[in-house]
């Protein structure tokens, strides 16, 4: 059975796919912005009530996918914990070669040495210096459902949807009516946010003008290493995945061409959530499970960030060279193991890459206020981290498709006829 909508066959019939228009409307937007900064100052609320429009349909659309995955997949909860530690192992792996890649531009480049230290941003108010993972836990554990689902905190959220899902699992056949209700609510969700989409064009063409507006260029060339050594990494971490892909028996360009459009807003936004719906339609037309993508993603949009894993690395080994710290064995095994640990204990906290830079830097013993030295090109350096973070997701859910889908199916198929 498959639930997610058929809108990919409409989408080939086109001459001008929504991936090429999200391209023209990346390239117009930069060309305004550039050109007339006052005037692409102006259309940042286009870009913004695109993004609202996307994180409207987020909360509904993520209840009736993640609950209706776990439902199909709780008759066999061993095979449903086995996937979900395969997928926490994959996450932890993708983040530790992630922050690898991040240490060794750095060492290559070395774009710190020379940089003049002077704050080019401002670091956010109320920054956390430390992780309570007391409190890390127990926020996971949802005391109210509508007051976390209308804050959009994501993880404490998805903790009550798996266990709704268990739950109508093991009402067994007595909740075949609320599936139903779940598999039209999906559907009509997924119809609305294709709607949504149709105007990422011209919401990509406004953000962009409006980035290119706002970026000083003075901050920027000063900063302007540190933003190539981003884009390549990007270009290391994108060839990584597609060696991936390749062992996995998939062809890289045909599933780049799959997720085009969630990787373009990916990088126009800054946003991965704002991806979720064209990322599970693209997994579905590419044959992937939907009851392990739909548990996959929305997991690993709060645990597998692997792009913002690379940049915390990056960043942290660009302000020691900035300091004049010697980047020697004992400082990188620190920066690795503090920001792997660190990276899955913030996956809840506001700014969570930033509180992760500031936790190495005080283990380093060097001062937070180094964050704001990089602040200025941090936006300019979100869409990559956004795209690799996708990407990640993406090629961590195709894995665990090739260990668990075809067995999932067939059992979650004979169980389900059981049930009804």
């Amino acid at each position: 059975m498959n639930a997610l909508p058929a809108e990919s066959s409409s989408r080939k019939t086109e001459r001008f796919p929504l991936w090429a228009q999200i391209i023209v409307g990346l390239i117009v937007g930069s060309f305004i912005g550039a050109m007339w900064p006052s005037f692409g100052k102006l259309l940042e609320p286009i870009g913004t009530a695109f993004v609202k429009g996307i994180k409207m349909v987020i909360i509904p659309l993520l209840f009736a996918a993640v609950t209706l995955a776990t439902y199909r997949m709780g008759a066999d909860i061993k095979r449903l914990g086995k996937m979900g530690l395969t997928a926490f192992g994959w996450f932890y792996l993708g983040t530790g070669i992630a922050m690898a890649v991040g240490i060794g531009l750095n060492q290559l480049i070395h774009p710190g040495i020379g940089v003049p230290i002077e704050a080019t941003g401002s670091i956010p108010n109320n920054l956390a210096g430390s992780i309570d993972w007391v409190k890390f836990f127990l926020d996971m554990i949802p005391d109210n459902v509508v007051s976390v689902a209308a804050n959009h905190k994501i993880i404490p959220f998805l903790v009550f949807c798996i266990a709704f899902g268990l739950s109508l699992a093991a009402v067994k056949e007595r909740a075949k009516p609320i599936a139903d209700i779940l598999e039209a609510l999906l559907d009509t969700m997924l119809k609305m946010t294709m709607g949504v989409i149709s105007f990422a064009p011209f919401a990509t063409g406004a953000i962009m003008a409006w980035l290119f507006a706002t970026q000083g260029m003075k901050m920027v060339m000063a900063l302007a290493q540190l933003v190539m050594a981003a884009y390549l990494g990007l270009l290391v971490l994108t060839g990584v995945f597609c060696i991936l892909l390749i062992i996995l028996g998939y062809n890289p360009l045909d599933t780049f061409k799959k997720i085009s459009t969630g990787l373009l807003l990916a990088f126009a936004t800054g946003s991965s959530e704002v991806t979720l719906p064209s990322i599970l339609e693209a997994l579905d037309e590419m044959g992937i499970n939907y009851r392990i993508s739909a548990f996959s993603i929305p997991l690993g949009y709060s645990f597998n960030l692997d792009g913002s894993a690379f940049y915390q690395a990056l960043a942290v080994s660009f302000l020691c060279d900035v300091y004049g710290v010697v980047l020697d064995g004992p400082t990188l095994i620190t920066i690795l193991i503090t920001a792997v640990i660190a990276n899955k204990g913030t996956a809840n906290v506001p700014s969570a890459s930033l509180v992760v830079i500031s936790l190495i830097l005080t283990t380093l013993g060097l001062p937070v206020e180094g964050i704001a030295i990089i602040a200025g090109v941090d936006r300019l350096i979100d869409g990559v981290r956004c795209v690799i973070n996708v990407f990640g997701n993406v090629t961590c859910t195709i894995v665990l498709n090739r260990l668990f889908g075809k067995g999932l199916s067939d059992d979650a198929d004979q169980a389900e006829s059981s049930i009804i």
